[in-house]
């Protein structure tokens, strides 16, 4: 499994990650969503910190973070949802990322 984060509903540029001129930016699209597995549980925790310190430098009001541990038989699934306040800043987050 690799690591997911979740592309926005804008239209994107697979090329570039770039979005189309006229793209409109209608806040309807807020969260970035994250999944991993990890061989252990402290590689899935420090992943959560990195993740959660990009996101709230890009916040302008304090981003929802919500995460789940799930244990595997071979290592830890971490789940994230990220819901900014609004799209701009949750496609800032997921261009940061790539």
């Amino acid at each position: 499994m690799t690591d997911a984060i979740n592309r926005c509903n804008a239209s994107e540029t697979a090329a570039c990650c770039c979005l189309d001129v006229g793209t409109v930016l209608d806040n309807t699209d807020c969260t970035a969503t994250y999944s991993h597995k990890f061989e252990r549980r402290d590689q899935a925790e420090a992943m959560l910190q990195e993740l959660s310190d990009k996101a709230r430098a890009v916040e302008s009001e304090p981003c929802l973070i919500e995460s789940r541990f799930s244990e595997l038989p071979d290592g830890v699934k971490l789940d994230v949802n990220f819901t900014f306040s609004c799209q701009a800043e949750t496609m800032i987050f997921q261009l940061g990322l790539r």
